[in-house]
């Protein structure tokens, strides 16, 4: 079998027949799976998921008890059978060529992943898209640590991900702990700078939470994980200033806002001081942190003393 589809299903009612019929478009007549993983939906997405499974015989309509994305992922992963997986949230589509063209991409290059680009489309209309790091790169490698690409933008050989890899399962920043140690693993990987996902930046979804979410705090431990892989690999000195620029940004720019936007988040930027000085003390020396206009490094300052409005 060639590829393995894995999309974790959590009350995706509104999103899920798009994202399917897509799927099942792009794959067409390639020998493929679709496994459709419910995890603990209190809609329709179950009902939804089971008239599918009847009605093509690419789909398989799987269940996980365990709560959360991580574990769903890491449910479908062991019971894949096809060379290639792809993880693709359940809210969102690919293109018709999608899967073709990474197929043949992944083989012609021997990849243990390839990487694509993603057009984020949001709620009032407009779009931008998310290019995929260009592997010739003299500093491929350190921009895919520095940047951290999510779980859907890649396209990777299964055995290879299921030795090394798995999901953190608990916390809702279960990429964030994962997916920048990918490149400790291999060497052997390509891109597609293509829009061949559309990632639809639903308002309804876990890092879009409209009340304060307790789980936002998974922040920290994702962050101690991921640095505790690079330590692991013996690759710190190397990815140094790579990884201290992604603890700024996650802590600083996108935790940050969350933090301020509730009361029950403040206590989160003591939390981010402590783990700063901890890990990078000098943290404010980082040369990308100093690339960035002044606008920015007045922001970043400001939320470290959780002064972030």
């Amino acid at each position: 079998m060639e590829i393995s589809v894995v999309i974790p299903v959590y009350n995706s009612e509104k999103y899920l027949k798009r994202c399917l019929d897509s799927v099942l478009a792009s794959l067409g007549k390639i020998d493929g799976e679709i496994l459709v993983i419910d995890n603990n939906s209190t809609d329709d997405s179950a009902d939804i998921i089971k008239k599918y499974a009847k009605q093509h015989p690419q789909v398989q309509a799987l269940s996980c008890i365990t709560a959360g994305a991580a574990a769903a992922r890491n449910y479908g992963a062991r019971h894949a059978q096809g060379k290639y997986l792809w993880f693709i949230d359940s809210d969102d589509t690919i293109t018709k060529d999608a899967i073709s063209k990474l197929l043949k991409t992944a083989k012609k290059e021997e990849s243990d992943f390839v990487m694509l680009g993603i057009q984020r489309i949001y709620t009032d209309g407009h779009e931008n898209y998310l290019y995929a790091i260009n592997p010739n790169d003299s500093d491929a490698k350190h921009r895919f640590v520095r940047y951290g690409l999510g779980p859907v933008q890649v396209f990777l050989r299964r055995t290879w991900w299921n030795e090394h890899f798995k999901f953190k399962e608990g916390i809702i920043h279960e990429d964030m702990e994962l997916m920048s140690s990918l490149i400790l693993y291999t060497d052997r990987f390509s891109a597609i700078d293509e829009p061949l996902y559309h990632y639809y930046q639903n308002p309804g979804s876990v890092l879009h939470q409209k009340e304060w979410n307790p789980h936002a705090f998974d922040i920290f431990p994702a962050l101690k994980s991921l640095y505790k892989h690079f330590k692991k690999a013996g690759a710190l000195e190397e990815y140094h200033d790579d990884i201290e620029w992604f603890f700024i940004w996650n802590l600083l720019l996108d935790s940050a806002k969350d933090f301020s936007a509730f009361p029950e988040g403040k206590p989160g930027f003591a939390k981010t001081r402590a783990m700063l000085k901890k890990y990078f003390p000098n943290w404010r020396k980082n040369p990308y942190l100093h690339q960035k206009s002044i606008k920015l490094y007045l922001l970043i300052i400001l939320s470290y003393y959780g002064y972030r409005k």
